[in-house]
């Protein structure tokens, strides 16, 4: 990186200089290090050794860091520039305008639906110190589907073009929506959504997305604080039960739900609309659009909820009188939804293939419901680990008669899975360990337990020697959730010391 910094010696503008240097510190946006914080090491690593280079390549890239890095990498870059400069290294021609810019205007396009928001910020540099006040603009995609987060970032120097389009596509598209907002309005929108990106364990962004973050997370800062997060359009603010309840009652009684023919089915996969809405939409659920509707029925239900075959049968028209019924209220236009109605069907044939009901797996249905009585689907596997048996009799016990999910029989199960281990003098705090795992497990906290233990199983260990790992890892760590997903995260395969003293 220091090699590539050469470059910036040869650079004139300071816009190039910022982006050049974003795009270096984008290398390692978003990985991670089995050991330790990925920007302490390789960021602050980078200007440790820019310090102790001297050379003017080394200063053009701490001047730049100084303005664009982390708050640690900043402020040690400009304490070791300034150092650097005092011994005589020459400083590059753009040293002085770096983040020198003040904010012009900012704008917003959004989609009727409520889909996402292309937020455009302007910028100029200081008069003073850029007499040509080079102008360009921020331009972030925030993505509502994808729980508002930013999707896309880039970068215009064609100011005037950029505007000029935005309005003309908006301009007798009744979809389409562009306007200004205040400078204080996008900083809380866009630092709300980078920060949703920056805690998703997976975001889904573009490829040029991390060479522009380090760049536009220092522009988002010379937009002035103090206004609230606008709301996406059509929040309604939070939704309790009894509103809930209330908004289902009042679509199946609406006239779209009329031709609805089987009104239990249709009641409960209303509650499901309902909840994706509320739960997965910033509490939108009377939003519609082709893509939210698309990824409830092909992607959220398949993965989430444990459906009925008379709701398998229901959801797709159940949906489809939604949206007319929404609709109305919301007004959308008529294009609208028409596409949503088409996106619809078209993703009811899917369906089908999508939805994969564990019953098909020959699980019987007692069984499943039992391990799902919140219909939580994507806690099956998991939930099926921390307790395998299930059915039949053990010994005296009826297995079937146990319920997984309340504690007096977790820790009935959990003891007939260590028959075998009766002698031990310690098997009362043996198994509470267990029961803590399950309980974990159970409720999928955290994530990363469950990630760990199946990467366990593909590696070839048993069940016990993976919950024996388990524990071993959250007696270890205790309740800092930070170091227990990061302890988590790092388990690729047992330890060498393995088996440890509690273990067999």
């Amino acid at each position: 990186m220091l090699k590539a910094a050469r470059e910036l010696l040869a650079v004139r503008s300071p816009l190039d200089a910022e982006l050049m240097v974003s795009d270096m510190l984008g290398a390692w946006w978003g990985k991670r290090l089995r050991r330790g914080d990925v920007e302490q090491i390789l960021g602050e690593g980078l200007v440790d050794y820019a310090a102790k280079a001297g050379s003017p390549a080394a200063l053009s890239l701490l001047v730049a860091v100084a303005y664009l890095g982390t708050s640690r990498q900043a402020a040690k870059a400009e304490g070791a520039a300034l150092a650097l400069m005092e011994s005589g290294v020459a400083r590059p021609r753009w040293a002085d305008w770096v983040g020198a810019v003040k904010p012009s205007a900012c704008y917003v396009s959004r989609d009727a639906y409520g889909d996402q928001d292309q937020v455009v910020c302007t910028f100029s540099y200081n008069p003073e110190a850029d007499p040509e006040g080079e102008q360009h603009a921020l331009v972030v995609l925030v993505d509502y589907n994808k729980h508002g987060t930013a999707r896309d970032v880039w970068v215009s120097s064609h100011v005037d073009k950029l505007l000029e389009q935005a309005r003309q596509e908006a301009e007798g598209n009744p979809l389409l929506r562009f306007e200004e907002i205040e400078p204080k309005q996008a900083r809380a929108l866009l630092e709300s959504a980078m920060k949703a990106t920056a805690e998703h364990r997976s975001p889904q962004v573009t490829e040029s997305y991390s060479a522009y973050h380090a760049f536009a997370r220092a522009r988002i800062k010379a937009l002035p604080p103090g206004r609230k997060r606008p709301a996406p359009l059509f929040t309604e603010g939070p939704y309790s039960r009894d509103r809930r309840a209330m908004l289902a009652a009042e679509f199946l009684a609406s006239p779209e739900a009329e031709s609805l023919s089987d009104p239990s089915a249709a009641s409960r996969c209303a509650d499901h609309i309902i909840d994706y809405g509320c739960d997965e939409d910033f509490n939108r659920p009377l939003r519609i659009s082709p893509l939210k509707s698309e990824t409830f029925l092909l992607d959220w239900l398949p993965r989430k909820v444990m459906l009925s075959p008379a709701e398998q049968e229901a959801i797709p028209h159940v949906l489809a009188a939604w949206v007319r019924w929404a609709q109305r209220r919301i007004k959308l236009p008529e294009e609208g939804l028409k596409a949503t109605l088409d996106a619809v069907w078209e993703a009811t044939g899917k369906f089908a293939e999508a939805y994969r009901d564990p019953t098909t797996f020959g699980l019987e249905r007692s069984l499943v419901e039992r391990l799902l009585p919140d219909g939580d689907l994507s806690a099956l596997a998991r939930r099926a680990f921390a307790f395998p048996l299930l059915q039949g009799r053990h010994g005296t016990v009826d297995l079937d008669g146990l319920d997984p999910a309340k504690d007096a029989d977790r820790r009935i199960l959990l003891e007939l899975d260590h028959v075998h281990e009766r002698h031990r003098e310690d098997l009362d705090e043996h198994l509470a360990w267990h029961e803590e795992i399950a309980a974990r497990l159970w409720e999928g906290d955290p994530p990363e337990l469950w990630e760990a233990a199946q990467r366990l199983l593909d590696l070839g260990h048993d069940r016990h020697e993976v919950l024996h790992i388990l524990i071993e890892i959250v007696e270890r760590i205790g309740d800092d959730p930070e170091e227990l997903a990061s302890a988590l995260d790092d388990l690729a395969e047992l330890p060498d010391e393995w088996p440890p003293a509690f273990g067999r």
